[in-house]
């Protein structure tokens, strides 16, 4: 078993012992953190006014730019207050907080040790319900019966111009690095599953440091051409979006990666 450094994402101020006492880092986003035990993302080189656009990328870039060189060599990685890595699936209702706490990761694996990252398991785009996409894309959809049959057909591109803005991602790769373009298209156009929520767990801050010397100038670029007057979740954290497909893609291409499950579980539920 090889120690993990797991920083665990969230808004709400009464979390705090609860992420201590299971042994990760707790970070704190937004304006209602105010204790100095949480690690922020308003501090020193920053970014944190673009959070309701960035999400959680606020805190990876204060933790580049900050913290990066602080943190031992060990696998470093990144969970939320409502989603968690575990071991292995489960079908307790987890209300339990002993019984939620064995079952998350605190340590990698030996056997995982020939990995370079881990990612969760995948999302299929191509599953979701024929309602989510014909509430907001019903003429395109009308337009491309084919799309209701074939499910190939509804790719990451697919999805993301039907939930984020048709011609959106488009654009954004325009502005890619030139060393990625081509591969991220095929990426996008050929896969049918992405690995969500913008959660990763990396080996080493070296490689760390490589995925946000990628994604970071990217996302600034996109800043000169969606700027920040947007509205609905689905366009205004288009940079987080953006930023989640692109995730999956880079580590994939850049890394001998694993999957681990990712299991929903607000833990609020266990506040007294």
């Amino acid at each position: 078993m090889t120690k993990l450094s797991m920083f665990c994402i969230t808004m709400n101020e009464n979390h705090l012992e609860l992420i201590k006492s299971i042994g990760y880092k707790p970070v704190g986003l937004g304006p209602n953190i105010h204790s100095k035990d949480f690690f922020r993302d308003n501090t020193n080189n920053n970014i944190s006014k673009k959070n309701p656009f960035y999400g959680e990328y606020t805190f990876h870039y204060w933790l580049w730019k900050n913290y990066l060189n602080e943190l031992n060599e060990n696998w470093i990685g990144f969970c939320q207050y409502r989603k968690f890595w575990i071991k292995n699936y489960t079908k307790k209702n987890l209300n339990n907080l002993n019984e939620f706490e064995n079952i998350l990761l605190k340590d990698i694996p030996s056997e995982y040790e020939q990995f370079e990252s881990i990612l969760g398991e995948p999302i299929f785009v191509n599953q979701f319900r024929f309602s989510k996409f014909l509430k907001r894309n019903f003429t395109t959809m009308i337009k491309k019966p084919s799309l209701f049959f074939d499910k190939n057909k509804r790719n990451l591109k697919f999805h993301f111009d039907m939930m984020h803005g048709k011609g959106n991602l488009s654009k954004a790769l325009d502005l890619l690095d030139k060393s990625d373009q081509k591969d991220f298209k095929e990426f996008l156009d050929n896969s049918v599953s992405f690995n969500p929520h913008n959660m990763f767990i990396c080996k080493s801050k070296k490689t760390l440091s490589k995925y946000y010397h990628a994604v970071f100038p990217w996302l600034e670029r996109c800043e000169k051409e969606f700027g920040f007057q947007l509205e609905g979740y689905g366009l205004k954290r288009i940079y987080g979006f953006l930023a989640e497909r692109y995730m999956s893609f880079w580590f994939q291409k850049n890394t001998k990666f694993k999957v681990m499950p990712i299991v929903f579980k607000d833990i609020s539920e266990f506040i007294n």
